[in-house]
């Protein structure tokens, strides 16, 4: 039997029942596409099902506050999705007049998305013969033919492209790239893949040459950086902190956070007074400083570690734009400070 049809077979038998699958709407296959580049399934579910009952329509989406993007994108990570998402969508709103592209090539055009999320909404959408190219379908592909080009190089990505071009189902090829994808996920998966029930076993090179453990090859990734973050949480007698919202093009843009000290190792109380321009010259006696952990917290992104400790900083009054500490949790910030917050419940102080 043919690829494509075995494939298609199995997934008519073995679908995940999403519910982005259940309508044709670009709007949401868009949103379902870019919250599950890089995440599981598991967990951009329920943010999927909070953006939709936020924002049921584009222009929903293009008429909200960056911050109640960012507020609602909160813990889901790689914010610069969220922010692209946002842009994208008022563009498609003021531009468009809320209807996306119904193909590939201007799909491209917009804002944050890329070849692997045109190639789907151009296909599941319109039913154009664009193949898609994601984790789960290098993983089928690279085993079924027994493929070691990396797939993190050019060469790889324009190999398996291509390779994916020749497969597709020209007559159904929002079905057969939904068919690809999930029997990566569910059939050939990462680890312990179920190549005893699998339909495609008796012609797989990978396992016919036991290689499937070796594909796909992905190149080493560069030296991870250390970071040290010192947060300093300050409480005033009148129940207030100090929030200050990340600006640049670092991580977290957009994202609020506590008053930020970097330093190049750990560091103690003396180093954090002397460093940072929050604290005034001289000894001020209205202030008490206290170490919140003293085994930093360390938060793991792809190409950086960023090693945490909360400084408790407390003083009569704080000089500059203070927020009530009863309102901090509307305000976007990063996992690790939202777990803090919540830790130390800061919000019924």
């Amino acid at each position: 039997m043919i690829f494509h049809k075995i494939l298609i077979n199995w997934y008519l038998g073995n679908k995940r029942d999403l519910p982005w699958r259940k309508i044709n709407d670009p709007y949401r296959i868009w949103l379902s596409e870019i919250m599950l580049q890089q995440t599981r399934i598991e967990q951009g579910l329920p943010y999927y099902l909070a953006f939709t009952e936020a924002f049921p329509t584009v222009f929903d989406l293009a008429n909200a506050s960056q911050d109640e993007v960012l507020k609602l994108w909160q813990g889901l990570g790689y914010y610069s999705r969220a922010r692209n998402l946002h842009e994208t969508a008022k563009l498609v709103s003021e531009e468009l007049g809320g209807k996306f592209p119904d193909n590939y090539k201007d799909l491209l055009k917009l804002k944050g998305i890329g070849d692997y999320t045109a190639s789907a909404i151009a296909s599941i959408c319109y039913n154009e013969v664009t193949p898609v190219v994601d984790g789960n379908v290098y993983r089928v592909l690279a085993r079924y033919f027994d493929v070691d080009t990396p797939i993190n190089s050019s060469a790889g990505q324009k190999e398996f492209k291509a390779l994916a071009a020749e497969l597709i189902d020209e007559e159904n090829p929002a079905i057969y790239n939904q068919a690809i994808m999930d029997f990566g996920a569910l059939q050939c998966k990462p680890q312990n893949p179920l190549c005893e029930t699998c339909p495609l076993s008796n012609s797989c090179l990978a396992l016919k040459n036991n290689k499937i453990s070796l594909l796909p090859v992905k190149l080493k990734k560069a030296k991870i950086k250390k970071r040290y973050f010192n947060y300093l949480v300050f409480l005033s007698e009148e129940n207030e902190t100090i929030l200050e919202q990340r600006l640049g093009k670092g991580i977290w843009e957009g994202l609020y956070q506590f008053p930020l000290l970097e330093s190049k190792s750990l560091i103690d109380t003396e180093v954090l007074v002397t460093d940072s321009h929050y604290f005034s010259v001289g000894a001020d006696h209205q202030q008490k400083i206290s170490l919140y952990n003293e085994t930093p917290i360390v938060h793991k992104l792809s190409h950086q570690h960023i090693y945490t400790r909360f400084w408790i900083v407390e003083k009569g009054e704080l000089n500059g734009d203070t927020i009530p500490l009863s309102k901090i949790e509307e305000y976007p910030v990063p996992v690790l400070i939202a777990n803090f917050i919540n830790e130390f419940e800061l919000s019924d102080y």
